[in-house]
């Protein structure tokens, strides 16, 4: 008998010990976080991308562009941070431009930080908004 109560006195004494070590522990609220938010688009109209051949060389690629031009652009998204990344196959960045849009008028320039191969593009994508 005196077995069972040395025993269970022993567990008691760890299991409080345990306790009031996990009680002096402390958790913040501020350092970690998560949630989702709807984000309204500025615009429901379609924006159009292109790009013109600016250079051709007769060593490299044949045509390269450096720039992409948007147009469509609504009052609605005047003076919005954009990214227009221009994407190669497998869905690759060959290039991205960040800025802010106009204030006014609906087209912009993107200029891309260097020149990329027109015949690997496939796709531009366009985001308005922080």
């Amino acid at each position: 008998m005196k077995r069972i109560i040395g025993a269970a006195a022993a567990g008691v004494v760890a299991f409080s010990g345990i306790y009031a070590l996990a009680a002096s522990l402390s958790v913040s609220s501020n350092t970690l976080g998560a949630g989702t938010s709807s984000v309204a688009a500025c615009q429901s109209a379609t924006l159009n991308a292109t790009y013109t051949p600016e250079s051709y060389s007769t060593t490299g690629p044949a045509y390269t562009s450096a720039a992409v031009t948007v147009t469509g652009l609504a009052s609605s998204c005047y003076s919005v941070p954009y990214r227009v990344t221009v994407y190669g196959s497998g869905n690759t960045s060959l290039g991205e431009a960040t800025g802010t849009t106009p204030a006014t008028g609906s087209t912009f320039t993107a200029t891309l930080p260097s020149a990329v191969n027109d015949a690997s593009i496939t796709g531009v994508a366009i985001v308005l908004g922080g």
